[in-house]
Formats: structure tokens, sequence, C-alpha cells
């Protein structure tokens, strides 16, 4: 049987959910005008140091199947070589 059910033939009123709460940054603001707070402003720092240096790894290795490896292949030549 179901815990409503039961719940109910007893006489007990339905089992209170809990409440769904987000967790409130306190961390101050930027500015008291922009409706960013510092942990954000950290966070977005993070995640964008995060993206150069994936982007920094991709050019690198770009590069190096474009100089190294495609030739190598004989996939195509390299007009200064």
């Amino acid at each position: 049987m179901g815990e409503a059910k039961r719940r109910a033939e007893q006489g007990l009123p339905p089992r209170p959910k809990p409440a769904k709460t987000k967790p409130v940054d306190t961390s101050p603001r930027l500015a008291p005008w922009l409706p960013l707070t510092q942990r954000q402003g950290e966070q977005f720092v993070q995640i964008t140091t995060r993206g150069a240096w994936i982007g920094i790894a991709a050019l690198v290795l770009f590069w190096v199947i474009v100089r190294f490896i495609g030739p190598a292949a004989g996939w195509w030549a390299l007009a200064d070589g």
C-alpha cells in the first residue's frame, strides 16, 4: 500500500514536502547597481581562464597537426618547405 493511502486511512495529514531552497549567495555585490556578487565574479574569472587555456591547447594541437602531422602523413605539402 502506498504511503499516501496509509496516511489517509489512519487520518494523518499528508507528509510535508521539503522546501527546495536555493543557497543564497551572501557575498557582497561588485557594485550596488550591478546584480553580480564577488563570488560570481570570481567564478567568471575561473571559467574564462580555464577556457583560455583550453583554447591555447587547441591552437597548439592544430599547429602541430598542420605543421608536422599533415605533411608527414602526406595529406598536404608545405609551401615553404
